[in-house]
């Protein structure tokens, strides 16, 4: 699977576009292509599929996408339409990794981006939040978040932007999509043993979470992330096949992938040098803790909530281990400082 960033466009009323027009809404539905596909490009990217009045555009980066869509909606917006014909395209954009199927591709990705693009007004440019993070910033393009929304078949709420830019429109009604509402926290489990999986989805669910899937090692955790966007992933520290960082190393590529997915990373014994690596900088949404504090439910239960909402939680025990002095002063106050960060699971002070 390879990351990248998609583009779907479709012409709004485009029904009632061609009844108006008759035989001339051919030669304006061929212009319109050729003003997306120049568009689609000069930005580095690639017509995927172009039926009826949709087009399917792929791009290496999130900000070619991005320069691509603004480029096509101020050439449309400028052009010379049929009278009467009120030519308006929405367009949407969204990151993420997908599996490339001969010309095409398939993956939880694309249907996100044909999302995206549908909750879109006519002449409106609409993109993920993984889309504008992964653009950072364009020369002369604004994205205004506009809060999250329920997507038709996506898992999570999607956070959505509009992007805006010179002789682009920036006024429009609220996206065609319902507000997020509170859900259940959606969490992804991974440990190689399965009688563990099965206790902790049960604590899990008997407080009320969704278990959206679980998984026996780190690539199949990270497939389940993918396919599912949960809020927060209990990853074994250690899992085949080495049984050495492969949690740490998923953890990682989760953060990297899904910066809103958190990760709870659970150990059986106390391992100051992950820990240090773990909360090193000023992290979010992350967690390490011995796997014994599973069953003081309730701390469990709150460090799996303070992670999933971008909090972090680090066991009382790494702390202590820190301060026996047995080990160098640079790991010391990595940990002292992310305690003071974190909330400190189990017992002993912080």
């Amino acid at each position: 699977m390879e990351e990248v960033t998609f583009l779907f466009t479709d012409i709004e009323r485009s029904t009632s576009l061609l009844e108006r027009l008759g035989e001339r809404y051919v030669a304006l539905l061929e212009r319109h292509r050729e003003v997306l596909a120049d568009a689609v490009a000069a930005a580095g990217g690639r017509v995927v599929d172009c039926r009826g009045d949709d087009l399917f555009a792929v791009f290496p980066t999130a900000a070619g996408g991005m320069r691509a869509a603004v480029h096509a909606q101020r050439e449309l917006t400028a052009a010379s339409w049929a009278a009467g014909a009120g030519l308006r395209v929405r367009m949407g954009l969204h990151s993420g990794r997908a599996q490339s199927a001969g010309d095409g591709y398939v993956g939880l990705a694309v249907h996100h981006a044909s999302r995206v693009a549908q909750t879109a007004h006519g002449g409106e440019i609409l993109a993920s939040e993984k889309a504008v993070v992964a653009a950072g910033e364009v020369a002369g393009v604004t994205a205004t978040d506009l809060g999250e929304f329920e997507l038709r078949g996506i898992p999570r709420p999607t956070r959505l932007f509009r992007v805006a830019a010179p002789g682009v429109e920036r006024d429009f009604a609220p996206p065609r999509a319902q507000a997020s509402r509170p859900a259940p926290t959606r969490v992804a489990l991974a440990d190689d043993s399965v009688l563990l999986r099965e206790g902790i989805a049960a604590i899990l669910e008997e407080d009320g979470f969704d278990v959206v899937g679980q998984a026996g090692t780190a690539d199949d955790l990270l497939d389940l992330v993918e396919a599912t966007l949960p809020d927060v992933a209990i990853v074994d520290i250690r899992m085949p096949p080495t049984k050495t960082d492969e949690g740490i190393r998923a953890a990682a590529e989760i953060q990297r992938r899904h910066p809103r997915t958190g990760v709870l990373l659970l150990s059986q014994h106390v391992d100051v040098e992950n820990a240090v690596q773990l909360f090193a900088g000023e992290p979010s949404g992350i967690g390490y803790l011995l796997k014994d504090r599973v069953a003081d439910v309730d701390d469990f239960l709150g460090a799996v909530r303070r992670v999933a909402g971008g909090g972090t939680a680090l066991d009382a025990s790494i702390v202590e281990e820190c301060r026996s002095g047995l080990w160098p002063d640079d790991a010391h106050a990595a940990i002292v400082a992310a305690a003071a960060r974190a909330a400190v699971v189990g017992y002993g002070p912080a």
